[in-house]
């Protein structure tokens, strides 16, 4: 069984006891977070989408962990100009333990 949410302007494909990594959302570690905007849910070969939400579906998960992704660097140059810009961006994430998928 699986079912596709909406989350952080994003789409993640999620199944029971799997670990993924979101846009963070608010919460200390060992909360829950109940996910009602779910596009589908797939059951033994049931599959039902929803338009845009499937009706009554939701997906329970429990904080892991808010962490940080790997830096990214950002380089801006103009040529011949002497202009050379260096920063960094660290998106934060929150880890989530994919408890109960319900329809």
């Amino acid at each position: 069984m699986y079912a596709v949410i909406k989350t952080g302007g994003k789409q993640h494909r999620v199944s029971e006891g799997e670990v993924l990594s979101i846009e963070m959302i608010e919460g200390n570690r060992g909360d829950s977070v109940v996910f009602d905007q779910v596009l589908m849910v797939a059951k033994e070969g049931d599959i039902r989408v929803g338009t845009p939400f499937v009706e009554g579906a939701k997906v329970v998960g429990e904080i892991v962990a808010q962490v940080k992704s790997a830096k990214l660097t950002v380089f801006k140059m103009k040529r011949r100009k002497g202009y050379a810009k260096k920063t960094g961006h660290r998106q934060q994430l929150t880890s989530m333990r994919i408890k109960e998928i319900s329809v």
